[in-house]
Parts: C-alpha cells; sequence; structure tokens
C-alpha cells in the first residue's frame, strides 16, 4: 500500500490498490471502520490500519482539491474499470 499520498498520480494509485489489492468496492466519503468482512463480521481493518487509512483518503481530498481534481470521478475509476462500468461499457 502506498505509504505517502503528494499527487495526483498517488491518489490514483490509491484508489487502484484499494480496488484491486484489497478488493473493495469503496467511497471515499467512507471511514475505513465501517468495512466489515461478510463471512466472519469482524471489521476487515484494524484500529491502526483504520486511522491510516483514513489518513490516506484525507490527503486525497486535500490533492484533489489542491490540484482541482474531481476526488470522486477520480478515485471512482478503478472500480468502474473492474466492474466494466467504465465511459465506454455496453448495457445490454
Amino acid at each position: 500500500m502506498i505509504k505517502e499520498i503528494n499527487t495526483i498520480e498517488d491518489v490514483k494509485l490509491f484508489a487502484f490498490q484499494l480496488v484491486n489489492e484489497e478488493n473493495l468496492s469503496f467511497h471515499p466519503d467512507d471511514d475505513f471502520s465501517d468495512y466489515i468482512n461478510l463471512e466472519t463480521s469482524e471489521p476487515v481493518y484494524s484500529e491502526e490500519e483504520v486511522q491510516f487509512l483514513n489518513q490516506q483518503m484525507e490527503k486525497c481530498f486535500d490533492i484533489c482539491e489542491q490540484f482541482g481534481a474531481d476526488i470522486y470521478e477520480l478515485m471512482g475509476q478503478p472500480l468502474f474499470e473492474k466492474m466494466k462500468l467504465g465511459e465506454y461499457a455496453e448495457i445490454t
């Protein structure tokens, strides 16, 4: 998992890692303490991990604001791609 977020590319990488490495269907407004393993009903992340991930997400918001990027569009792209909901997805 990326340790520091300083650029738009870092924000994109963080979103990619959440979707493709952590296998999350996440939303930037969600607190990471809200993610529960559906099989065990246990939290997905420890308190330390939650704190780190929430700080990373706050940094993503700061970077997107600084560079005038839409965080929801930017961070939603990896999930859209994974679910094939991208701009050119066919609807049948």
